[in-house]
């Protein structure tokens, strides 16, 4: 995970599902909060706890106090607080989370919010309600959780309005035996499949794939081959990639809204994205017609014909460019997005999305203590506040298919078949499984492979 000067998660290779450009852990100097008029001192606060240290502090100290629009806040990440009845909020990081290590008992004044910005291949157990219905408050790629984080990838609108390689110039390259498309991946087994996609496309179109999944070509020096080159945008390597008139952008896990740099650098470059992940994406597009989507080609032989097209017709093909004119992004919704979000990427004067959350979560609990005060001064009267959950859309991410063919076909030993498939459900089995000990009020850890088996049981009929 971030933070501890490791490298992002599974960065073993260049072109990987890299750390965002916003990412929280790039921690500016001591983010106060907007500031309010709140003035009782630290010893009065409510505390937020961060479960997770590997995000936290994402400011200097263990502890800091957070002054937020509706009230103020501590936060800390030492777990000595953590049975405190002050401590009324506990933040796990999404990857982190692991349902056999969640603190137990659940105590009845506390919410657990989650923050969960990166693959939902990290922990499927958020993808079922089990899992998301453990937590109050959500911060997801999707729209529909708490504090969406969806266009974390995309630091602002002038990053679509970079100019593209000029049309003649990447035909130059096409002629130096380049091929069309670009493939850049080293992050080889994935739920989404796609090497098994782009393997089948490779029959049909020149592929030219540099990473190290389907690897065939090398890149021309050893600057580029540098790892550290892809992920900090550098401009050799950019300028590189450019060239290309397709880039094959296929994320690592299938989830609604969940995209990354893997969409949005080619459409800053002008190379058109050759897409699959989210099966919302037309939904954020610059226009309607920006994104090439994989998924609406019967086969991989078909999308290589209409790709082969688009190479032939230098009129066809920029038509996929116009979103780069003056006035060519017509998508309302994407432009109030990203002038309505409150966290910036890459922008000093706005919060990054991590304070953003944390004063969210102290806004909610300041506003849930006041409620609860009032319900208490009239002996019932008035109602308590009632309990926030998280709902499957939060984040809910489908069960991995192949990335071509069918489950069905695929042999018995195939890895991606025992390894995703496998992971998705029994991560169904460990929702239900710390849900089950929560409700019963357990508090010992060890008990948790008894209702893992004890839910297998029941599934495979046993019981």
């Amino acid at each position: 995970g971030p933070g501890g000067g490791e490298v992002p998660c599974g960065a073993e290779g260049w072109a990987q599902d890299a750390v965002p450009p916003g990412a929280a852990f790039v921690a500016a100097a001591s983010y106060r909060g907007p500031g309010n008029n709140d003035t009782r001192s630290n010893k009065a606060l409510p505390i937020l706890l961060w479960w997770s240290g590997s995000l936290f502090p994402h400011f200097p100290g263990d502890t800091e106090r957070v002054d937020c629009p509706r009230g103020s806040c501590l936060v800390t990440r030492s777990r000595r607080v953590a049975r405190h009845r002050r401590t009324k909020a506990l933040i796990f990081y999404g990857t982190d989370f692991r349902a056999y290590e969640a603190p137990l008992p659940r105590l009845p004044h506390q919410t657990w919010a989650l923050f969960h910005e990166e693959s939902p291949m990290n922990n499927y157990v958020l993808s079922h309600s089990p899992g998301i219905q453990l937590f109050n408050y959500t911060a997801t790629f999707r729209r529909e959780s708490d504090y969406p984080l969806t266009l974390q990838w995309l630091p602002g609108v002038g990053y679509l309005r970079g100019p593209a390689v000029p049309l003649a110039e990447k035909d130059a390259w096409r002629r130096k035996g380049y091929g069309p498309v670009l493939y850049l991946q080293s992050h080889c087994d994935v739920p989404s499949d796609r090497d098994r996609y782009v393997r089948e496309l490779m029959k049909y179109i020149q592929v030219d794939s540099y990473g190290k999944c389907l690897h065939n070509r090398e890149l021309p020096s050893e600057r580029l081959r540098d790892t550290s080159t892809a992920t900090t945008e550098d401009s050799e390597f950019m300028t590189f990639i450019a060239r290309y008139k397709f880039h094959l952008a296929l994320e690592n896990a299938i989830c609604d809204d969940y995209m990354t740099e893997k969409l949005w650098r080619p459409l800053h470059l002008g190379a058109v994205p050759v897409y699959r992940g989210s099966p919302s994406v037309r939904d954020w597009m610059p226009n309607n017609r920006s994104v090439i989507l994989i998924d609406d080609f019967d086969s991989p032989q078909e999308l290589a014909k209409y790709l082969d097209f688009l190479d032939k017709n230098g009129e066809e093909y920029m038509k996929y460019l116009e979103y780069k004119n003056l006035g060519g992004i017509k998508n309302e919704f994407l432009l109030e997005s990203l002038e309505k979000r409150e966290w910036g990427v890459n922008d000093m004067t706005l919060p990054n999305y991590l304070n953003g959350f944390e004063c969210f979560i102290c806004d909610r609990e300041n506003t849930r203590i006041k409620e609860e005060q009032e319900h208490k001064k009239s002996h019932g009267k008035i109602p308590a506040p009632r309990p926030r959950i998280a709902h499957f859309k939060h984040m809910g991410c489908p069960v991995p298919s192949p990335g071509f063919g069918i489950v069905e076909d695929l042999s018995g030993g195939d890895s991606w078949k025992e390894m995703w498939l496998q992971d998705y459900w029994q991560s169904l089995d460990q929702g239900e499984a710390l849900t089950a000990m929560i409700h019963r009020n357990e508090s010992h850890q060890g008990r948790f492979w008894d209702y893992m088996h004890e839910i297998f049981l029941k599934r495979t009929g046993q019981h």
